[in-house]
C-alpha cells in the first residue's frame, strides 16, 4: 500500500497517531488487512504487539509496553465480554479508560455475577 493510499484511510491515520504517541496499551479491533499493515509498521519501530482474532475477519489488535502486553496475554485468551468483572475493570484501566466509570462498571459487573 502506497503512502498516498495510506492518507485515504481515516481509521489508518488513528492508529498511526497512537502508535506515535502511545504511553502504555493501545487496542484496536480493525480487520486483518490494516492489522497487517499496523503490525509491519509496529515492528518496524520495535514495538511489542499481541493479535487476538474476533472472527473470520476481524482481530483485536494490543500495542504497547511489555509489561501490559504481558499482563494482558494472562487473561486475553477468551472473547472480551467473557472476562471476569476484575479482568474488564484491569483492561479499561490499563487502556486509560474514566477510573470512576471504570468502577461502576465493575461494581454493577461483579454484582450481576453474584446474583
Amino acid at each position: 500500500m502506497s503512502a498516498e493510499e495510506y492518507a485515504r484511510f481515516g481509521e489508518m491515520k488513528m492508529i498511526m497517531h497512537h502508535i506515535y504517541e502511545f504511553s502504555g496499551l493501545i487496542l484496536c479491533t480493525l480487520c486483518k488487512t490494516y492489522a497487517d499493515i499496523i503490525i509491519k509498521r509496529l515492528q518496524k519501530q520495535g514495538i511489542g504487539y499481541i493479535i487476538q482474532n474476533v472472527g473470520n475477519r476481524k482481530v483485536n489488535l494490543y500495542f504497547g509496553k511489555r509489561a501490559c502486553l504481558d499482563a494482558v496475554s494472562s487473561f486475553i485468551h477468551k472473547p472480551l465480554n467473557l472476562l471476569t468483572p476484575e479482568e474488564d475493570f484491569m483492561l479499561g484501566t490499563m487502556l486509560g479508560y474514566d477510573i470512576t466509570l471504570q468502577c461502576e462498571r465493575f461494581c454493577s459487573r461483579k454484582a450481576k455475577s453474584i446474583a
